[in-house]
Formats: structure tokens, C-alpha cells, sequence
């Protein structure tokens, strides 16, 4: 849209779109209604409440249907309901007793939110909108993205490539094994992600089902709380104020935080081998990489993700910060605070699509790749010294400091170093077969 406040509605809105059914507006009034509609069916199974006698096989698929034909057009009559009780919650509740009114649940519409308190509704809300949108896009697009990774890790698994440790030439890798490091780390940290818990409450106004209990001193409250949040695909906390304290979303925000933060650290280093020239990036017709300078072929999805990622971690760690404390029993600055998960959502998303669009137009310079490894012989100064200290040869790494430190060194004066050594002809014969580019150590059979 146009006229988005947001760029995440606007320019980038059809590359998070799959967020829209887990974090806009229209979600949490739907994902408020579910929680409701549940509650409304739990208490009419309980035996022990008699006032709420079994709902039928119709009156649930009236319920059913509730939620089955919830579209925008209903989540603006519960926006027009919020206009006249300035309370979000309170707006479902009137809507679902409005809608349910004409039909044969209108005798028990009393039990519609029945001992709750707003956070019972929007804790569970919110903690099924977290876990929707962590299963079904967060989750899949790291996965998509860490294959990728692994994919170009095996591809170039034995190209071998120049290493810069403090940006100084250092000992040769494979482009394939610095893939891996990072298709590693990210798998550690979605792995975490996977696990973890998503937890949920329903015991009332301070969490100890006061209300509950006045109402129903013989119903077991724990139990059928316990049994409703499980039923839900959540966690039980029975630990509570009357918020359930939001560690675990602090737990989540924090692991997408470290994602972000090791996928910075991969966009910065394509951007820096495709500077030095190890990578090329396919052309697309058409597109414009200057404004005035027509040869360039920016890097910009990898420049895109990094500030990208930025933002989100910016939201991601005040969200973490922010949530695990409330004054006394409840203040109300988490509920605000909330309302912009989506956005930290939607930024890293919209930064792991552009890692994965960069990594598509990637093409290896071989031919450069070879030429860095033939300008630097010196890089088997390593080698030599080491041999050297295997055979007890006094000094050896001064020996060869002194032979490389500051000078031009070939392939010649490399060899005639090494021919000059007393050594053992099979660790001499080793040596003078080395080059920097066989000098990869294991790197080309890590898996």
C-alpha cells in the first residue's frame, strides 16, 4: 500500500504477507474469538457446573462455525463494538453474545468469558498466534535458508580458498567449509527455537481462580485449567499474576535475536568476498545496480537482510527486556509492547528471504579464487615451521619469519627453503608437494 506507515505494509508487504493471519489486528480478534469459543466449550463438558448443561452436537457446530466464517467483515463489527467499550477483550465477548443471541445458546450467555480476566483471553491469544506463526513461517523459512546454505556448502566443499585472519592472508580453507560453519551455527540456534515452549494461563484476575472458586467451590480449577491450555497446544504455567510473565517469549525473542545476529555476521562476509572478488552475482536484465555508474552489480539482498536484521534485533531485545517485567500484579505496558511482535517477526523474515534471493545469484570466480592462492606462497610458512619443529630443528618459526616476514615470495624460493632443510626425505617430499592451494588441512571432508 501507498500510503503504509510501515514498509513491512508497504514496499515489502507481499514478501511477509504469510504473517498477516498470526500478527495483524484481524489475528488477535480472531485468535481472542478462539480462545473464547474454547473456554465456552470447556466449561459446558464440565460436570460440575450444572447451570451449563452439555452443549449439543448443533450448538457446537453453531460455535464451530463461529470461528470457521470469522473474516475481516466480522473483525470490523468487533472494531465497532471496541468504539463504544474502549476495551478490545470486552468487545469480543459483546460480539460473540451478540451473535449467538437468535440462537439455542442464548440461555447461556453468561458463561460466555466466564471468571475471566482480559489477560486469561489474550495471554492464550497470543501464545497461539506465536507458535502458529513459528511452525508454519518462521521455522520453515530458517530451514529454507540453512538449506541453501548447506546446499552451496557441499558444492564448493573442495574449492579451495584463501583465508584472511585480521584481513591478512592466513591459511587456505574451501569455500565449502566456511559455508558449513555458518549453516551450523544457524542450525544450533533454529534447533532451540524448535523446542521451545509456548505457555499459556487461565486462573483469573491475580492467578489463583478466585472467582472461579466462589462461583464453583467443588469444580477442580486446576485441573481443568490445566486440561484447556494442553488442549490448546500449549504449556501450563500455574505460576502466575494475573499475566502469564512472558519468559518464554523472552526465550524466543532472544534465540531469533542470535540467528539474526549469525546471519549478520554471513551477509557481511558474502558482502566482503563478493568485494574481493570470490564471487561474481548473475546479472538480471533490466535491472539497474548505479543510478550513474552502469557496471556495478551491487550486493544489495545481502546488504537488504543486514539492516533488516538490525531492526528486528532492535525490537526483538526490547520485547525480550521489556515483557518478563510488570509492576506488582499486572501493569499494562506489555500489552502495547506486544501489539509489535509481528513487526520484529516480519523483518526477519523479510531479512532471511533476501539472504536466500542474494544466495541464488552467487557465482564462484574460480580463476580469481586460484590467482590469490598463486600470490601467496608465504602462507607455507606454517607448514615448513612446523615440520621443523617435528624434527627438533632449532628456531624454526624465526628461521622462517625471517625468510617471509615483509618480502615477495615464490614458488622458487619457497622450494629452495625447503630443499635446503635437513629432513627426513618423506616429510621433505611432503612439503615440496604442498601449494596453497592442497594446503587446506581437513577442510574439504568436514561434514
Amino acid at each position: 500500500m501507498i500510503t503504509a506507515l510501515s514498509p513491512l505494509d508497504g514496499r515489502y508487504a507481499n514478501k511477509v504477507e504469510e504473517l498477516i493471519p498470526y500478527f495483524s489486528e484481524y489475528a488477535l480478534i480472531k485468535h481472542r474469538l478462539i480462545v473464547e469459543v474454547s473456554w465456552f466449550l470447556a466449561l459446558s463438558a464440565e460436570h460440575g457446573i450444572k447451570e451449563l448443561s452439555p452443549f449439543t452436537d448443533p450448538q457446537i457446530k453453531i460455535l464451530e462455525n463461529l470461528i470457521k466464517n470469522f473474516d475481516e467483515k466480522e473483525a470490523k463489527r468487533v472494531k465497532d463494538i471496541e468504539k463504544k467499550t474502549n476495551h478490545d477483550v470486552k468487545a469480543v465477548e459483546y460480539y460473540m453474545k451478540e451473535k449467538l443471541e437468535k440462537t439455542s445458546l442464548k440461555k447461556h450467555l453468561e458463561f460466555i468469558h466466564f471468571a475471566c480476566t482480559s489477560e486469561d483471553i489474550n495471554n492464550l491469544a497470543i501464545g497461539l498466534m506465536i507458535q502458529g506463526a513459528g511452525n508454519h513461517v518462521l521455522l520453515p523459512v530458517m530451514k529454507d535458508l540453512i538449506k541453501e546454505i548447506n546446499s552451496l556448502a557441499r558444492k564448493w566443499k573442495k574449492v579451495p580458498m584463501l583465508s584472511l585472519t585480521h584481513g591478512q592472508p592466513a591459511s587456505p580453507t574451501t569455500v565449502g567449509k566456511e559455508f558449513l560453519v555458518f549453516a551450523k551455527r544457524l542450525e544450533r540456534q533454529m534447533k532451540a527455537l524448535d523446542k521451545q515452549d509456548v505457555y499459556g494461563k487461565i486462573n483469573g484476575a491475580t492467578g489463583n481462580w478466585n472467582a472461579h472458586l466462589a462461583a464453583y467451590p467443588k469444580v477442580d480449577w486446576i485441573k481443568l485449567s490445566i486440561k484447556f491450555v494442553h488442549n490448546l497446544g500449549l504449556a501450563f504455567n500455574a505460576y502466575t499474576t494475573q499475566i502469564e510473565p512472558h519468559d518464554y517469549q523472552s526465550e524466543i525473542y532472544d534465540g531469533m535475536a542470535r540467528f539474526n545476529t549469525i546471519l549478520i555476521d554471513f551477509n557481511r562476509d558474502i558482502w566482503s568476498y563478493i568485494s574481493r572478488g570470490v564471487f561474481g552475482q548473475q546479472v538480471v536484465k533490466g535491472e539497474v545496480g548505479s543510478s550513474t555508474m552502469p557496471h556495478k552489480v551491487n550486493p544489495i539482498d545481502f546488504e537488504n537482510s543486514e539492516g533488516n536484521l538490525g531492526l528486528a534485533n532492535s525490537l526483538l531485545r526490547h520485547l525480550s527486556e521489556k515483557l518478563p517485567i510488570s509492576r506488582m500484579q499486572r501493569d499494562l505496558t506489555d500489552s502495547t509492547v506486544q501489539r509489535n511482535i509481528g513487526i520484529s517477526w516480519g523483518y526477519s523474515v523479510l531479512a532471511y528471504k533476501s539472504t536466500l534471493k542474494g544466495l541464488g545469484k552467487l557465482e564462484l570466480n574460480k580463476k580469481f579464487i586460484q590467482e590469490e592462492l598463486d600470490n601467496n606462497w608465504a602462507l607455507l610458512a606454517e607448514p615448513i615451521q612446523t615440520v621443523m619443529r617435528k624434527n627438533n630443528i632449532p628456531n624454526a618459526y624465526e628461521k622462517l619469519k625471517e625468510l617471509t616476514r615483509g618480502k615477495s615470495i615464490t614458488k622458487e624460493s619457497v622450494r629452495k627453503f625447503i630443499k635446503e632443510l635437513k629432513l627426513p626425505k618423506e616429510d621433505k617430499d611432503r612439503l615440496l608437494k604442498l601449494t596453497p592451494s592442497t594446503y587446506i588441512g581437513l577442510a574439504g571432508v568436514i561434514k
